[in-house]
């Protein structure tokens, strides 16, 4: 099998996408930015029910939202540039202190490596033979023992840059969904507004769960009522904060 058609393989038979890799970041930023807008939505909707009602107008929900909406997702963006880049930084860090084991005490390493196979399931004598194939090819060799006594996921292809964008963006189009009635419906009373508000937040979230269910071919039945569900308990939990405020 050449390159091109181990690449198709990986495409068509394991998901394996360029898509498919940033699933994290669409599903956190996306999640994230439908539960914190709706929160805001909640909170002063919560806040304006009851005999002690504090009447919050349109424009404080839309200017509270947007407001949420751009200061969230870039801090979402942020969060997610350095916490990559610090993850880069460690494994690189452990990387060269492995890479110069491997040239200062080689025999030490091989050991090392033979132990790991062996616990691996490998019995002593291909963990030796392994061992010593391993360390003919020392790149592979030194990220294997990074992986291994190290317990660090090879970050080497990701970009800090490229996670903080997709987590921006997708929070910002998720994000959005739930204020969309409060952009759009100046004449309708508050009341179905947030009504109106609820059904738009129960579709971003249903979006979300198929976009997770897509990319990670799993149910799409159990990814929208996970989805769902966590939506719908953290916008009670904001929406309770707001009315205590009534009473």
């Amino acid at each position: 099998m050449d390159k091109e058609k181990y690449q198709e393989h990986l495409k068509n038979e394991h998901n394996i996408s360029k898509f498919a890799t940033n699933v994290k970041e669409i599903v956190y930023g996306g999640t994230d930015g439908i539960i914190t807008t709706f929160a805001v939505v909640s909170g002063f909707s919560g806040a304006n029910l009851g005999s002690h009602a504090l009447d919050f107008s349109l424009i404080t929900v839309l200017i509270f939202g947007l407001a949420n909406l751009i200061a969230d997702g870039a801090s979402m963006g942020l969060g997610s540039f350095l916490s990559l880049r610090s993850e880069k930084k460690v494994y690189e860090d452990f990387y060269k202190k492995e890479l110069h084991e491997t040239e200062v005490s080689l025999n030490e390493e091989i050991e090392e490596t033979e132990l790991i196979l062996f616990d691996q399931g490998f019995d002593k004598k291909d963990s030796k033979l392994l061992s010593k194939i391993f360390s003919k090819n020392k790149p592979f060799w030194v990220k294997f023992m990074v992986q291994h006594e190290g317990g660090l996921d090879d970050v080497e292809n990701n970009s800090p840059s490229q996670s903080a964008i997709i987590t921006f963006f997708s929070f910002l189009f998720f994000g959005f969904i739930p204020l969309i009635p409060y952009v759009l419906g100046n004449e309708i009373s508050f009341t179905n507004l947030f009504i109106y508000s609820i059904f738009s937040t129960v579709l971003a979230l249903t979006i979300l769960g198929v976009v997770r269910a897509k990319i990670s071919k799993s149910s799409y039945l159990i990814s929208i009522i996970e989805t769902v569900v966590l939506g719908v308990v953290a916008s009670l939990l904001a929406y309770g904060v707001g009315y205590l405020f009534t009473l």
